[in-house]
């Protein structure tokens, strides 16, 4: 069997928890922040956990894990 690629891109935007579960920066906070409120900048601070859902599709695209 060949070795299976794994997508760049999510090498780059997500790491795994200790449990297996996957840490995501949050969209929405590059630039043209001052068309959103202060609301939405406050609470898009920081990291969040991807849902169990979109987990198993992010998994398939790191065949090997993530470092």
């Amino acid at each position: 069997m060949p070795k299976l690629k794994t997508k760049s891109g999510v090498k780059k935007r997500f790491k795994l928890t200790a449990t297996g579960k996957l840490k995501h920066g949050v969209a929405g906070k590059r630039h043209r922040l001052i068309s959103h409120n202060g609301k939405y900048i406050r609470q898009n601070r920081g990291t969040s956990v991807l849902s169990k859902a979109d987990t198993a599709t992010v998994k398939a695209w790191a065949p090997y894990g993530l470092n």
